[in-house]
């Protein structure tokens, strides 16, 4: 039978290199930071990664983390509730709530986990899910595993969601999912109107702040601190694996009985591993750096501003954000990667984005901005754009 498969795979693969979309991995044979190196042994600037707060190589997380290998061992080598729960552990979930201003957290081995976890132990067909339509793949996929009713509204669109929570009236529950931060856009969700539909229609709320916590807010809080809604959503997912250090492991905090019935129930908990206890103890580290300072926030945003103002006086047609996505539109799959290619050429680590990441035609370069980044290469950065988007004629051809 293989043999017949493999001929469809080679088929499939190469419709897939032909029409552009082929993707191609880079390999870093450095810690991540603002540069890293290459296996060709080129050095060159990242502008790619979700290390928004530069904490993927910070020494403070590194030594935390081994500290912990010291006093605890490299792994639990178990599920929580058999004997894989630590101090460690236990801990790390009391900061994430105390940071976001809810009750309580519960902790898994990434955010796919978490949202792929959240909703079927929680809703039954009797319920409905009112999703954004450009909601992470992770929120998508969990959705389709539990067997509540499906409504989507069009992206951050006010009016759309009240007609589906209009629409959803006959279900016992509602809860509304929306990212933060819509990771291929940078558009942060409008979460004070959602909140105010949310009440007039009797309705919850989660929002993953994967792409928000650390970015978003005067903090960092990510979107309920932006719009001043700490401690008022019932269902908060999120990653260590961005800003808060980069690692792995993932979370949802929230109201105190929808943590506790996760426990329970959500069989991405109950059936994995728990995460190591020095990523645990990074991550409590990290939570206790936040605290202490807004330092590296204020330097994101204003590198986050440098950054959007430079590249738009430039010509080039960039979404509206208030994240530290920058997406620079190309719409066109090949476009997106030969400009990436010659980005890299000029010592600028991007990558393009593109169907089935991105919707057809839309395709992108997404600019990630960094709190490890200085000046120097953000005016690197701007070059090399300007440079190879003349050498496309993308400039030309930009609305």
């Amino acid at each position: 039978m293989y043999n017949q498969y493999q001929d469809y795979l080679r088929s499939q693969i190469h419709e897939i290199k032909e029409a552009g979309l082929y993707k191609n991995e880079r390999v870093i044979v450095s810690p991540q930071g603002a540069e890293i190196t290459l296996n060709t042994g080129q050095t060159v600037l990242n502008f790619c990664a979700n290390n928004y707060l530069g904490l993927s190589s910070n020494a403070r997380l590194v030594q935390a983390a081994k500290n912990a290998l010291e006093t605890h061992g490299y792994g639990m080598s178990s599920v929580r509730f058999i004997c894989g729960t630590g101090d460690l552990h236990k801990e790390l979930e009391q900061k994430l709530a105390d940071f976001f201003g809810t009750e309580d957290t519960i902790l898994y081995a990434a955010c796919f986990d978490a949202n792929g976890g959240v909703f079927e132990p929680l809703l039954t067909s009797e319920d409905a899910i009112i999703s954004d339509s450009l909601n992470h793949a992770s929120i998508i996929d969990g959705v389709r595993l539990c067997k509540a009713q499906r409504y989507r509204y069009e992206n951050a669109d006010m009016e759309d969601l009240e007609t589906q929570l209009q629409l959803s009236q006959e279900q016992r529950f509602r809860l509304i999912v929306t990212d933060g931060v819509f990771s291929m856009d940078g558009n942060v969700a409008p979460l004070d109107r959602i909140y105010e539909l949310a009440n007039k229609y009797n309705a919850m709320v989660m929002v993953d702040e994967s792409h928000s916590a650390g970015v978003v807010g005067e903090t960092g809080r990510g979107v309920t601190e932006l719009h001043n809604l700490r401690g008022k959503i019932e269902i908060i997912t999120g990653t260590l694996g961005k800003a808060f250090g980069g690692a792995i492991g993932g979370f949802t905090t929230g109201k105190k009985e929808i943590i506790e019935m996760l426990r329970q129930r959500s069989r991405p908990y109950l059936f994995s591993n728990s995460i190591p206890p020095l990523v645990a103890a990074a991550g409590i580290k990290m939570v206790e750096m936040m605290t202490e300072t807004n330092e590296l926030q204020d330097k994101l945003h204003h590198n986050t501003r440098y950054f959007m103002d430079k590249m738009l006086k430039a010509g080039f047609d960039i979404k509206p954000t208030q994240s530290a996505i920058c997406a620079v539109m190309l719409y066109d799959a090949k476009l997106s990667q030969e400009m990436a290619a010659k980005l890299l050429n000029e010592g600028i680590y991007v990558t393009g984005f593109y169907f089935p990441v991105v919707p057809k035609d839309k395709a992108r370069i997404r600019v990630q901005l960094s709190a490890a980044h200085e000046t120097e290469h953000l005016d690197k950065a701007i070059a090399a754009f300007i440079k190879v988007g003349k050498d496309l004629g993308v400039l030309n051809i930009i609305k």
